[in-house]
């Protein structure tokens, strides 16, 4: 007998078979119109291998359970519903039990306290219909205070296991925090886990900043600032928080900065006169080019993966599109053609999409496309939907939705690639601009 597992795998075009996790045969995986049926698993409370480790065993499961649900592919079966008990990391495995409440996956750990604050973490998981255990069982350590990324790193492996892509529990987002009256909006830097959690704030509120952008490894922040009163964009060292301006000479407004894929180069706008273009600088050096040289506003530019190709939202047309250009700048081909403006295109990490802000017909959308604008598909509406930003897997896309009317808010959202999925990330106070950083 097949066990068939609804993952979702791509965008419905792109369906693909993962690993196998069948008892008589290999997963298949089945999309109908969209609709994915999660993955039954089990997580029982690892195993508390020393008297100091109790407390942290229900918490470790619970994180994981949390991570993996989240995601929209993974089904938690309730620990009532438990015929067996794990009491030890080390006892055979109850199969038929696990099977009988109709668990695919079974998730079992164990946690130990040493000396220092220092905990040792080590799990398994099984394929419940072929009783057998997926991979080898693998162990992190960290200290006590950095047990909600241990819980992440476990996850991310439990999630490649199953479905043979690279997690995203284990990573940081830079956003923009904001608080205060419409009319009166503080806006800082802050720096959050992926779900929201351990937030800690980068910059002051006396001074506007947009815009946030982690370096390919996440230990800068380029974003723009008014300190100064007009935009210029700064880079922040996340481990010192220390910021410096990049100048980009005679007191031109900068801004929309992005890093290239290898950290060394900056592409941002330039405003000179009634012209906005595109401009490249050397971290290193401070030396600049100019990419783009035309009438009209050329910004929010984006790296390829490769950073071979820039893509970019420009008014050139008569109206707000998105064209892609080599990196080292020339001639430029247009690639949205559907009704309405574009805008804030981002390139996904697998290199196959690109992310992006649409406005048609009275609503804001966040959408993707093939690379040469095949293939749209608009994944959300509201009232203000924008800026998108990629997890390191390139599976799901973070951004901005703002309520309408005078108190109205932004906040941050999450949406998976197929459009499912949809859900808000509770931050302390408002939030906007995302940028995902990479894994840790």
């Amino acid at each position: 007998m097949n066990v068939l597992v609804s993952l979702l795998s791509g965008l419905l075009a792109l369906i693909a078979t993962l690993p196998a996790f069948a008892q008589d045969g290999p997963l298949r995986i089945e999309i109908t119109e969209g609709v994915v049926e999660p993955l039954p698993y089990a997580v029982p409370d690892f195993v508390a291998e020393t008297p100091g480790a109790a407390q942290f065993a229900a918490e470790l499961s619970q994180i994981i359970a949390q991570d993996l649900t989240g995601s929209g592919l993974f089904r938690e079966l309730p620990k009532a519903a438990h015929i067996s008990r794990i009491t030890s990391f080390s006892s055979p495995i109850q199969f038929a039990d696990w099977k009988a409440i109709n668990a695919q996956a079974l998730i079992t750990g164990a946690v130990r306290a040493e000396a220092g604050g220092r905990l040792v973490v080590k799990f398994r998981v099984y394929d419940v219909f072929a009783g057998t255990e997926l991979g080898k069982g693998l162990q992190f350590a960290g200290n006590v205070d950095g047990i909600r990324r241990m819980a992440h790193k476990v996850a991310d492996a439990v999630y490649s296991r199953i479905t043979g892509e690279t997690g995203y529990f284990d990573s940081r987002v830079v956003y923009v925090s904001e608080s205060g009256p419409k009319n009166d909006r503080k806006k800082r830097l802050a720096i959050m886990d992926y779900d929201g959690a351990n937030v800690q704030f980068l910059t002051g509120s006396d001074a506007i900043v947009l815009a946030p952008r982690f370096s390919p490894n996440g230990d800068r922040v380029l974003y723009t600032s008014y300190e100064s009163g007009f935009p210029q964009i700064f880079v922040l060292d996340v481990g010192s928080v220390r910021s410096r301006v990049l100048r980009a000479g005679d007191g031109s407004m900068s801004f929309a900065p992005r890093f290239s894929p290898d950290g060394q180069t900056v592409i941002f706008s330039l405003t000179r006169g009634a012209n906005t273009d595109i401009y490249a600088m050397e971290v290193a050096s401070g030396q600049m080019r100019r990419l783009t040289d035309g009438p009209g506003i050329d910004t929010a530019p984006s790296f390829s993966p490769r950073g071979d190709q820039i893509v970019f939202e420009s008014d050139r047309s008569g109206s707000q599109q998105l064209y892609i250009m080599p990196a080292t700048g020339g001639a430029a081909q247009r690639i949205s053609f559907g009704k309405g403006r574009y805008g804030t295109p981002v390139w996904s990490p697998r290199g196959d999409l690109i992310a992006f802000t649409k406005q048609a017909a009275g609503r804001f959308h966040i959408g993707v496309m093939r690379t040469d604008g095949s293939e749209e598909r608009l994944l959300t509406a509201s009232f203000l939907d924008e800026g998108p930003t990629w997890a390191p897997n390139g599976r799901v896309i973070m951004f901005t939705r703002e309520t309408q009317g005078a108190t109205g808010s932004a906040s941050l959202y999450t949406v998976d690639i197929s459009g499912r999925n949809l859900k808000r990330v509770r931050t302390p106070n408002g939030g906007s601009d995302p940028s995902w950083g990479p894994l840790q």
